[in-house]
Protein backbone atom coordinates (compact mmCIF):
# COMPACT_ATOMS: atom_id res chain seq x y z
CA UNK A 1 0.00 0.00 0.00
CA UNK A 2 1.35 3.81 -1.01
CA UNK A 3 1.81 5.95 1.74
CA UNK A 4 -0.85 9.10 1.29
CA UNK A 5 0.44 12.21 -0.16
CA UNK A 6 2.72 14.27 2.37
CA UNK A 7 0.58 17.72 3.67
CA UNK A 8 1.38 20.47 1.31
CA UNK A 9 1.81 23.73 1.97
CA UNK A 10 -1.64 24.70 1.81
CA UNK A 11 -4.93 22.17 2.47
CA UNK A 12 -6.19 21.30 -0.88
CA UNK A 13 -10.03 22.74 -2.29
CA UNK A 14 -13.02 21.74 -0.33
CA UNK A 15 -15.04 19.20 -1.73
CA UNK A 16 -17.79 20.86 -0.80
CA UNK A 17 -20.75 19.18 -3.04
CA UNK A 18 -20.29 15.55 -1.55
CA UNK A 19 -20.13 16.48 1.91
CA UNK A 20 -22.88 18.78 1.68
CA UNK A 21 -24.83 16.25 -0.04
CA UNK A 22 -23.84 13.65 2.89
CA UNK A 23 -24.62 16.52 5.37
CA UNK A 24 -27.83 17.18 3.88
CA UNK A 25 -29.11 13.43 4.16
CA UNK A 26 -27.92 12.90 7.52
CA UNK A 27 -30.09 15.71 8.42
CA UNK A 28 -33.14 14.70 6.71
CA UNK A 29 -33.32 10.93 7.53
CA UNK A 30 -33.04 12.70 12.11
CA UNK A 31 -35.72 15.58 10.82
CA UNK A 32 -38.11 13.14 9.28
CA UNK A 33 -37.97 10.14 12.05
CA UNK A 34 -36.99 12.10 15.05
CA UNK A 35 -40.52 11.66 16.86
CA UNK A 36 -41.22 7.90 15.76
CA UNK A 37 -40.21 6.73 19.21
CA UNK A 38 -41.01 9.35 21.64
CA UNK A 39 -39.37 11.15 24.12
CA UNK A 40 -36.15 9.67 25.21
CA UNK A 41 -35.53 9.45 29.17
CA UNK A 42 -32.92 11.69 29.47
CA UNK A 43 -34.51 13.74 27.20
CA UNK A 44 -36.99 14.80 29.86
CA UNK A 45 -34.54 15.18 32.24
CA UNK A 46 -32.66 17.74 30.47
CA UNK A 47 -35.77 19.65 30.26
CA UNK A 48 -36.09 19.79 33.86
CA UNK A 49 -32.56 20.80 34.24
CA UNK A 50 -33.33 23.85 32.23
CA UNK A 51 -36.40 24.70 34.90
CA UNK A 52 -33.03 24.87 37.20
CA UNK A 53 -29.94 26.64 35.98
CA UNK A 54 -26.81 26.28 37.76
CA UNK A 55 -22.97 26.12 36.77
CA UNK A 56 -23.66 22.09 36.84
CA UNK A 57 -25.59 19.53 38.16
CA UNK A 58 -24.76 15.63 39.65
CA UNK A 59 -24.05 13.87 36.60
CA UNK A 60 -23.11 16.83 33.66
CA UNK A 61 -21.55 19.55 33.61
CA UNK A 62 -23.72 22.65 32.68
CA UNK A 63 -23.21 23.75 28.88
CA UNK A 64 -25.71 21.57 27.39
CA UNK A 65 -28.52 22.63 29.59
CA UNK A 66 -28.09 25.96 28.79
CA UNK A 67 -28.00 25.64 25.05
CA UNK A 68 -31.22 23.80 25.88
CA UNK A 69 -32.66 26.20 27.62
CA UNK A 70 -32.24 28.76 24.75
CA UNK A 71 -33.21 26.62 22.14
CA UNK A 72 -36.84 25.57 24.12
CA UNK A 73 -37.24 29.52 24.75
CA UNK A 74 -36.83 29.72 20.79
CA UNK A 75 -38.11 26.74 19.63
CA UNK A 76 -40.56 25.20 22.11
CA UNK A 77 -39.70 21.67 23.80
CA UNK A 78 -42.14 19.52 21.37
CA UNK A 79 -40.07 16.22 20.45
CA UNK A 80 -39.46 17.23 17.03
CA UNK A 81 -38.45 20.98 18.47
CA UNK A 82 -35.44 19.66 20.93
CA UNK A 83 -33.88 17.17 18.39
CA UNK A 84 -32.76 19.77 15.63
CA UNK A 85 -30.03 20.66 17.45
CA UNK A 86 -28.69 17.30 17.67
CA UNK A 87 -29.27 16.64 14.20
CA UNK A 88 -27.39 20.23 13.07
CA UNK A 89 -24.36 19.02 15.56
CA UNK A 90 -24.54 15.00 13.79
CA UNK A 91 -24.10 17.60 10.11
CA UNK A 92 -21.46 19.43 11.85
CA UNK A 93 -19.49 16.08 12.69
CA UNK A 94 -19.60 14.84 9.34
CA UNK A 95 -18.42 18.72 7.71
CA UNK A 96 -15.55 18.32 10.36
CA UNK A 97 -14.12 15.02 9.72
CA UNK A 98 -13.96 15.49 6.23
CA UNK A 99 -11.85 19.02 7.10
CA UNK A 100 -9.50 17.14 9.41
CA UNK A 101 -8.83 14.50 6.02
CA UNK A 102 -8.48 17.73 3.83
CA UNK A 103 -5.98 19.14 6.75
CA UNK A 104 -3.84 15.70 6.42
CA UNK A 105 -3.67 16.55 2.35
CA UNK A 106 -6.67 14.39 1.71
CA UNK A 107 -8.03 15.29 -2.04
CA UNK A 108 -11.61 15.08 -3.08
CA UNK A 109 -12.07 11.53 -2.77
CA UNK A 110 -10.31 11.11 1.14
CA UNK A 111 -12.91 14.11 2.07
CA UNK A 112 -15.64 12.72 0.32
CA UNK A 113 -14.82 9.26 1.82
CA UNK A 114 -14.17 10.69 5.36
CA UNK A 115 -17.35 12.37 5.39
CA UNK A 116 -19.09 8.81 4.35
CA UNK A 117 -17.69 7.11 7.18
CA UNK A 118 -18.48 9.71 9.77
CA UNK A 119 -22.27 9.94 8.44
CA UNK A 120 -22.57 6.08 8.74
CA UNK A 121 -21.00 6.09 12.20
CA UNK A 122 -23.69 3.44 14.23
CA UNK A 123 -22.86 5.86 17.51
CA UNK A 124 -22.79 9.18 15.78
CA UNK A 125 -25.83 8.68 14.12
CA UNK A 126 -28.04 6.94 17.31
CA UNK A 127 -26.49 10.13 19.45
CA UNK A 128 -27.64 12.48 17.25
CA UNK A 129 -31.00 11.43 17.00
CA UNK A 130 -31.83 12.96 20.04
CA UNK A 131 -31.20 15.32 22.60
CA UNK A 132 -28.33 14.83 25.27
CA UNK A 133 -24.70 16.22 26.16
CA UNK A 134 -23.31 13.47 24.21
CA UNK A 135 -24.47 14.96 20.78
CA UNK A 136 -21.90 18.08 21.61
CA UNK A 137 -18.85 15.29 22.83
CA UNK A 138 -17.77 14.29 19.33
CA UNK A 139 -18.08 17.86 17.49
CA UNK A 140 -16.56 19.22 20.50
CA UNK A 141 -12.92 16.52 20.23
CA UNK A 142 -13.45 16.67 16.22
CA UNK A 143 -13.37 20.21 16.24
CA UNK A 144 -10.49 20.52 19.01
CA UNK A 145 -8.57 18.14 16.99
CA UNK A 146 -8.80 19.91 13.52
CA UNK A 147 -7.54 22.95 15.08
CA UNK A 148 -4.65 21.16 17.14
CA UNK A 149 -4.30 19.16 13.19
CA UNK A 150 -3.93 22.96 11.57
CA UNK A 151 -1.37 23.73 14.40
CA UNK A 152 0.83 20.41 13.99
CA UNK A 153 0.90 21.47 10.21
CA UNK A 154 2.76 25.11 11.33
CA UNK A 155 -0.47 27.54 11.98
CA UNK A 156 -0.21 30.29 13.63
CA UNK A 157 1.03 30.01 17.21
CA UNK A 158 -2.33 31.79 18.60
CA UNK A 159 -4.62 28.48 16.92
CA UNK A 160 -3.52 27.24 20.84
CA UNK A 161 -6.09 29.97 22.08
CA UNK A 162 -8.85 28.74 20.16
CA UNK A 163 -7.92 25.31 20.74
CA UNK A 164 -7.97 26.57 24.87
CA UNK A 165 -11.50 28.16 23.67
CA UNK A 166 -12.87 24.90 22.50
CA UNK A 167 -11.20 22.57 25.29
CA UNK A 168 -12.81 24.94 28.02
CA UNK A 169 -16.53 25.00 26.63
CA UNK A 170 -16.05 21.30 26.11
CA UNK A 171 -15.27 20.39 29.81
CA UNK A 172 -18.10 22.41 30.38
CA UNK A 173 -20.15 20.15 28.63
CA UNK A 174 -18.70 16.82 29.55
CA UNK A 175 -15.24 15.87 31.93
CA UNK A 176 -14.07 13.47 29.84
CA UNK A 177 -12.40 16.29 27.63
CA UNK A 178 -9.90 15.60 30.01
CA UNK A 179 -9.17 13.10 28.11
CA UNK A 180 -8.79 14.41 25.41
CA UNK A 181 -6.66 17.54 27.09
CA UNK A 182 -4.19 14.96 28.69
CA UNK A 183 -3.95 13.22 25.02
CA UNK A 184 -3.31 16.07 23.40
CA UNK A 185 -0.19 16.61 25.95
CA UNK A 186 1.21 13.55 25.37
CA UNK A 187 1.05 13.64 21.85
CA UNK A 188 2.98 17.27 22.14
CA UNK A 189 5.29 15.65 24.77
CA UNK A 190 6.58 12.71 22.84
CA UNK A 191 6.71 13.97 19.44
CA UNK A 192 8.96 16.80 17.52
CA UNK A 193 5.73 19.21 18.54
CA UNK A 194 7.12 19.56 21.50
CA UNK A 195 8.94 22.62 20.66
CA UNK A 196 5.71 24.33 20.71
CA UNK A 197 6.06 24.53 24.60
CA UNK A 198 8.26 26.74 24.46
CA UNK A 199 6.27 28.92 23.32
CA UNK A 200 3.71 31.20 25.54
CA UNK A 201 0.68 30.08 23.13
CA UNK A 202 0.25 26.51 24.74
CA UNK A 203 0.71 27.63 27.85
CA UNK A 204 -2.46 30.27 27.24
CA UNK A 205 -4.29 28.34 25.89
CA UNK A 206 -4.25 25.72 28.53
CA UNK A 207 -4.88 28.32 31.14
CA UNK A 208 -8.03 29.68 29.03
CA UNK A 209 -9.66 25.74 28.84
CA UNK A 210 -8.55 26.20 32.96
CA UNK A 211 -10.36 29.42 33.75
CA UNK A 212 -13.84 28.70 31.57
CA UNK A 213 -13.94 25.41 33.53
CA UNK A 214 -13.57 27.51 36.92
CA UNK A 215 -17.32 27.82 37.63
CA UNK A 216 -18.53 24.61 37.06
CA UNK A 217 -15.06 23.26 39.72
CA UNK A 218 -16.77 26.19 42.07
CA UNK A 219 -20.08 24.63 42.37
CA UNK A 220 -18.65 20.86 42.67
CA UNK A 221 -17.23 22.10 45.67
CA UNK A 222 -20.48 24.22 46.97
CA UNK A 223 -21.94 21.01 46.54
CA UNK A 224 -19.90 18.61 48.50
CA UNK A 225 -18.63 17.25 44.89
CA UNK A 226 -21.64 14.76 43.50
CA UNK A 227 -20.24 14.27 40.64
CA UNK A 228 -17.50 12.37 41.68
CA UNK A 229 -19.68 10.59 43.86
CA UNK A 230 -21.83 9.54 40.96
CA UNK A 231 -18.93 8.60 38.82
CA UNK A 232 -17.32 5.93 41.79
CA UNK A 233 -21.71 4.84 42.19
CA UNK A 234 -21.66 3.85 38.30
CA UNK A 235 -18.45 2.23 37.96
CA UNK A 236 -18.95 0.36 41.23
CA UNK A 237 -23.03 -0.88 40.69
CA UNK A 238 -23.84 0.88 36.93
CA UNK A 239 -21.54 -0.37 34.29
CA UNK A 240 -20.66 -3.66 32.87
CA UNK A 241 -17.59 -4.74 33.24
CA UNK A 242 -15.29 -5.34 30.37
CA UNK A 243 -11.83 -6.59 28.87
CA UNK A 244 -9.65 -4.36 27.08
CA UNK A 245 -10.42 -6.82 24.06
CA UNK A 246 -14.47 -6.64 24.66
CA UNK A 247 -14.20 -3.27 24.57
CA UNK A 248 -12.49 -2.68 21.21
CA UNK A 249 -14.91 -4.75 19.53
CA UNK A 250 -17.69 -2.79 21.11
CA UNK A 251 -15.33 -0.11 18.98
CA UNK A 252 -15.60 -2.45 15.91
CA UNK A 253 -19.47 -2.38 16.11
CA UNK A 254 -19.75 1.68 17.01
CA UNK A 255 -17.62 3.01 14.27
CA UNK A 256 -19.42 0.22 11.65
CA UNK A 257 -17.90 -2.91 10.92
CA UNK A 258 -17.22 -1.91 7.18
CA UNK A 259 -15.42 0.85 8.79
CA UNK A 260 -12.75 -1.00 10.48
CA UNK A 261 -10.31 -1.21 7.71
CA UNK A 262 -10.55 2.51 7.32
CA UNK A 263 -9.60 3.28 10.73
CA UNK A 264 -7.31 0.79 11.12
CA UNK A 265 -5.34 2.08 8.56
CA UNK A 266 -5.77 5.97 9.25
CA UNK A 267 -3.88 4.77 13.26
CA UNK A 268 -1.43 2.78 11.05
CA UNK A 269 -0.30 5.76 8.80
CA UNK A 270 -0.76 8.39 11.92
CA UNK A 271 1.41 6.13 13.81
CA UNK A 272 4.35 4.72 11.48
CA UNK A 273 4.71 6.60 7.83
CA UNK A 274 7.41 9.07 7.26
CA UNK A 275 4.58 11.26 5.12
CA UNK A 276 2.15 11.46 8.00
CA UNK A 277 4.99 11.87 10.83
CA UNK A 278 3.83 15.41 11.37
CA UNK A 279 0.34 14.79 12.45
CA UNK A 280 1.73 11.59 14.39
CA UNK A 281 0.31 13.47 18.04
CA UNK A 282 -3.58 12.59 16.76
CA UNK A 283 -3.03 9.14 16.82
CA UNK A 284 -1.11 9.23 20.17
CA UNK A 285 -4.75 10.85 20.92
CA UNK A 286 -6.60 8.22 20.33
CA UNK A 287 -3.70 5.44 22.10
CA UNK A 288 -4.13 8.10 25.44
CA UNK A 289 -7.69 7.58 25.33
CA UNK A 290 -7.93 4.12 24.41
CA UNK A 291 -6.22 3.38 27.35
CA UNK A 292 -7.76 5.64 29.95
CA UNK A 293 -11.16 4.86 29.14
CA UNK A 294 -10.63 1.59 29.08
CA UNK A 295 -8.51 1.93 32.85
CA UNK A 296 -11.61 4.21 33.88
CA UNK A 297 -13.97 1.38 33.33
CA UNK A 298 -16.03 3.62 30.79
CA UNK A 299 -18.85 3.13 28.70
CA UNK A 300 -17.66 2.12 25.27
CA UNK A 301 -18.94 4.95 23.54
CA UNK A 302 -17.08 7.03 25.48
CA UNK A 303 -14.39 6.26 22.65
CA UNK A 304 -16.15 7.59 19.63
CA UNK A 305 -15.62 10.90 20.20
CA UNK A 306 -11.77 10.11 19.42
CA UNK A 307 -12.14 8.65 15.27
CA UNK A 308 -12.29 11.63 13.26
CA UNK A 309 -8.73 11.49 12.84
CA UNK A 310 -8.33 8.04 12.24
CA UNK A 311 -11.10 8.11 9.65
CA UNK A 312 -9.65 10.74 8.16
CA UNK A 313 -6.28 9.56 7.59
CA UNK A 314 -7.59 5.96 6.03
CA UNK A 315 -9.19 8.09 3.67
CA UNK A 316 -6.01 9.65 2.50
CA UNK A 317 -4.73 6.33 3.05
CA UNK A 318 -7.78 5.10 0.44
CA UNK A 319 -6.84 7.97 -1.81
CA UNK A 320 -3.24 6.77 -2.38
CA UNK A 321 -4.59 3.43 -3.22
CA UNK A 322 -6.80 4.29 -5.91
CA UNK A 323 -4.10 6.46 -7.60
CA UNK A 324 -2.50 2.87 -8.24
CA UNK A 325 -4.31 0.00 -11.18
CA UNK A 326 -7.57 -1.00 -10.47
CA UNK A 327 -7.05 1.26 -7.09
CA UNK A 328 -9.61 3.53 -7.98
CA UNK A 329 -12.11 1.02 -8.64
CA UNK A 330 -11.16 -0.70 -5.43
CA UNK A 331 -11.48 2.23 -3.45
CA UNK A 332 -15.05 3.16 -5.10
CA UNK A 333 -16.28 -0.31 -4.58
CA UNK A 334 -15.35 0.01 -0.76
CA UNK A 335 -17.04 3.47 -0.64
CA UNK A 336 -20.14 2.06 -2.16
CA UNK A 337 -20.01 -0.96 0.68
CA UNK A 338 -19.74 1.13 3.19
CA UNK A 339 -22.30 3.25 2.08
CA UNK A 340 -24.60 0.05 1.79
CA UNK A 341 -23.52 -1.25 5.55
CA UNK A 342 -24.52 2.14 7.08
CA UNK A 343 -27.95 1.74 5.23
CA UNK A 344 -28.38 -1.78 6.71
CA UNK A 345 -27.22 -0.70 10.03
CA UNK A 346 -29.06 2.49 9.91
CA UNK A 347 -32.22 1.17 11.46
CA UNK A 348 -30.76 0.42 14.66
CA UNK A 349 -29.30 3.76 15.08
CA UNK A 350 -32.35 6.11 13.72
CA UNK A 351 -36.03 4.85 14.42
CA UNK A 352 -36.69 4.45 10.52
CA UNK A 353 -38.63 1.43 11.22
CA UNK A 354 -41.67 0.48 12.86
CA UNK A 355 -41.32 -1.07 16.37
CA UNK A 356 -41.87 -4.57 15.48
CA UNK A 357 -39.94 -4.38 11.44
CA UNK A 358 -37.08 -3.25 13.61
CA UNK A 359 -36.99 -6.11 15.97
CA UNK A 360 -37.05 -8.32 13.20
CA UNK A 361 -34.48 -6.32 11.61
CA UNK A 362 -32.19 -6.86 14.34
CA UNK A 363 -32.91 -10.98 14.26
CA UNK A 364 -32.03 -11.23 10.47
CA UNK A 365 -28.72 -8.47 10.68
CA UNK A 366 -27.67 -10.59 13.57
CA UNK A 367 -27.30 -7.42 16.40
CA UNK A 368 -29.63 -7.79 19.01
CA UNK A 369 -30.01 -5.51 21.95
CA UNK A 370 -26.47 -5.82 24.20
CA UNK A 371 -26.29 -3.71 27.88
CA UNK A 372 -23.98 -1.14 28.94
CA UNK A 373 -24.93 -1.25 31.63
CA UNK A 374 -25.87 -4.05 34.48
CA UNK A 375 -29.17 -4.04 33.26
CA UNK A 376 -31.63 -6.52 31.82
CA UNK A 377 -32.57 -5.92 28.47
CA UNK A 378 -35.64 -6.34 26.25
CA UNK A 379 -36.27 -6.30 22.74
CA UNK A 380 -35.29 -3.23 22.06
CA UNK A 381 -31.84 -1.67 22.72
CA UNK A 382 -31.73 1.02 25.72
CA UNK A 383 -31.64 3.72 23.95
CA UNK A 384 -34.82 2.93 21.92
CA UNK A 385 -36.78 1.20 24.92
CA UNK A 386 -36.56 4.51 27.23
CA UNK A 387 -38.67 5.99 24.83
CA UNK A 388 -41.58 3.58 25.29
CA UNK A 389 -44.15 3.67 28.46
CA UNK A 390 -43.94 7.33 29.63
CA UNK A 391 -47.24 8.52 28.32
CA UNK A 392 -49.25 5.79 29.83
CA UNK A 393 -47.18 5.39 33.51
CA UNK A 394 -47.98 9.54 33.32
CA UNK A 395 -51.89 8.92 32.53
CA UNK A 396 -51.99 6.29 35.12
CA UNK A 397 -50.25 8.59 38.01
CA UNK A 398 -53.02 11.62 36.84
CA UNK A 399 -55.44 8.98 37.38
CA UNK A 400 -54.19 7.93 40.57
CA UNK A 401 -54.19 11.82 41.46
CA UNK A 402 -57.11 12.93 40.64
CA UNK A 403 -59.02 10.16 42.48
CA UNK A 404 -57.95 11.82 45.49
CA UNK A 405 -59.62 14.17 47.46
CA UNK A 406 -59.46 18.03 47.17
CA UNK A 407 -57.90 18.42 49.82
CA UNK A 408 -55.38 15.02 50.22
CA UNK A 409 -54.13 16.90 46.15
CA UNK A 410 -53.19 19.72 48.08
CA UNK A 411 -51.04 18.31 50.51
CA UNK A 412 -49.52 15.48 47.96
CA UNK A 413 -46.16 14.67 46.44
CA UNK A 414 -45.71 12.96 43.32
CA UNK A 415 -42.48 11.01 44.09
CA UNK A 416 -40.53 8.64 41.11
CA UNK A 417 -37.51 6.27 41.76
CA UNK A 418 -35.85 7.57 38.96
CA UNK A 419 -34.76 11.27 36.79
CA UNK A 420 -36.61 9.17 33.61
CA UNK A 421 -39.97 8.83 35.78
CA UNK A 422 -39.65 12.67 37.07
CA UNK A 423 -39.46 13.53 34.07
CA UNK A 424 -41.81 12.25 31.77
CA UNK A 425 -44.63 13.01 34.62
CA UNK A 426 -43.39 16.74 34.86
CA UNK A 427 -43.61 17.02 31.12
CA UNK A 428 -46.58 15.05 29.97
CA UNK A 429 -48.24 15.84 33.45
CA UNK A 430 -48.60 19.57 32.59
CA UNK A 431 -51.58 18.93 30.19
CA UNK A 432 -53.08 16.48 32.75
CA UNK A 433 -53.00 19.04 35.77
CA UNK A 434 -50.21 17.00 37.55
CA UNK A 435 -47.87 18.87 40.50
CA UNK A 436 -44.14 18.75 39.09
CA UNK A 437 -42.75 14.98 39.90
CA UNK A 438 -39.92 15.34 42.16
CA UNK A 439 -37.17 12.47 42.90
CA UNK A 440 -33.93 11.43 44.89
CA UNK A 441 -32.26 10.69 41.83
CA UNK A 442 -29.06 12.51 40.77
CA UNK A 443 -30.04 16.36 40.47
CA UNK A 444 -33.37 15.86 41.62
CA UNK A 445 -32.64 14.78 44.73
CA UNK A 446 -30.59 18.50 45.05
CA UNK A 447 -34.36 20.33 44.05
CA UNK A 448 -35.88 18.93 46.65
CA UNK A 449 -39.36 17.74 47.18
CA UNK A 450 -41.18 20.85 46.91
CA UNK A 451 -42.61 23.47 48.97
CA UNK A 452 -45.45 23.44 51.19
CA UNK A 453 -46.85 20.64 53.98
CA UNK A 454 -46.52 17.03 52.12
CA UNK A 455 -48.26 14.10 54.14
CA UNK A 456 -49.59 11.88 51.15
CA UNK A 457 -47.34 10.55 48.22
CA UNK A 458 -48.06 9.37 44.56
CA UNK A 459 -45.27 7.13 44.23
CA UNK A 460 -43.92 4.93 40.95
CA UNK A 461 -40.78 3.23 40.50
CA UNK A 462 -40.46 2.79 44.56
CA UNK A 463 -40.53 -0.50 46.11
CA UNK A 464 -42.96 -0.83 48.50
CA UNK A 465 -40.89 -2.17 51.38
CA UNK A 466 -38.85 1.33 50.82
CA UNK A 467 -42.66 3.42 51.53
CA UNK A 468 -43.08 1.02 54.53
CA UNK A 469 -40.01 2.33 56.31
CA UNK A 470 -41.31 5.93 56.45
CA UNK A 471 -44.95 5.57 55.75
CA UNK A 472 -47.83 4.37 57.84
CA UNK A 473 -50.31 3.09 55.13
CA UNK A 474 -49.19 1.95 51.76
CA UNK A 475 -51.41 0.79 49.15
CA UNK A 476 -51.69 -0.24 45.68
CA UNK A 477 -53.86 2.76 43.58
CA UNK A 478 -52.81 1.63 40.22
CA UNK A 479 -50.57 -0.73 37.30
CA UNK A 480 -48.50 0.33 34.22
CA UNK A 481 -47.31 -2.83 32.05
CA UNK A 482 -46.24 -1.60 28.79
CA UNK A 483 -44.40 -3.77 26.53
CA UNK A 484 -41.13 -2.37 24.79
CA UNK A 485 -39.80 -0.07 27.69
CA UNK A 486 -37.31 -1.38 29.75
CA UNK A 487 -38.06 -4.30 31.76
CA UNK A 488 -37.22 -2.44 35.27
CA UNK A 489 -40.00 0.27 33.76
CA UNK A 490 -42.49 -2.46 32.06
CA UNK A 491 -44.39 -3.58 34.98
CA UNK A 492 -45.12 -0.41 37.49
CA UNK A 493 -47.06 -0.11 40.50
CA UNK A 494 -48.70 2.77 41.75
CA UNK A 495 -48.75 3.61 45.13
CA UNK A 496 -50.42 5.76 47.52
CA UNK A 497 -48.35 6.39 50.88
CA UNK A 498 -50.01 8.29 53.80
CA UNK A 499 -49.57 8.78 57.56
CA UNK A 500 -45.33 9.70 57.63
CA UNK A 501 -43.62 7.77 60.29
CA UNK A 502 -40.30 10.11 60.19
CA UNK A 503 -40.11 14.29 58.97
CA UNK A 504 -40.28 14.60 55.68
CA UNK A 505 -36.89 16.02 55.09
CA UNK A 506 -35.60 13.25 56.85
CA UNK A 507 -36.70 10.18 54.85
CA UNK A 508 -36.08 12.99 51.76
CA UNK A 509 -31.94 12.91 52.93
CA UNK A 510 -31.82 9.05 53.78
CA UNK A 511 -32.80 8.37 50.14
CA UNK A 512 -30.52 10.02 47.98
CA UNK A 513 -28.91 7.83 45.32
CA UNK A 514 -26.50 9.33 42.74
CA UNK A 515 -26.08 7.00 39.92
Amino acid sequence: MTDPSPPSAAPPPLAWPAIAVLAAAHFLVHVLTNGNYGMFRDEFYYLACTDHLAWGYVDHPPFSIAALALWRALFGDSVGAIRVLPALLGVAQIALTALIARELGGRRMAQTLAALAAAVAPTWLAITGFYSMNAFEPVVWTGALLVFARILRGGDPRLWLALGVILGVGLLNKISVLVLGMGIAVGVIISPARYQLRLVHPWVGAAIALVLFVPHVVWQIANDWPTREFIANAQRYKIAAMSPAAFFGEQILMIHPVSLPLWLSGLWFLMYTRRMKIFRPLGVVYLVAFALFVMQRSKPYYLTAAYAPLLAAGACAAEAVARRRLGRWLTVAYGVTLAAGGAMIAPLAVPILPVDALIRHQARIGIGPQPEENNVVGELPQFYADRFGWEEMTAEVARVYHALAPEERERCAIVCGNYGEAGAITYYGRKLGLPPAVSQHNSYYLWGPGEGPIDVVIAVGIGEDDLRNVFASVEAAGHVETRYSMPYESNLTVWIARGLTVPFDEAWRSGKHYI
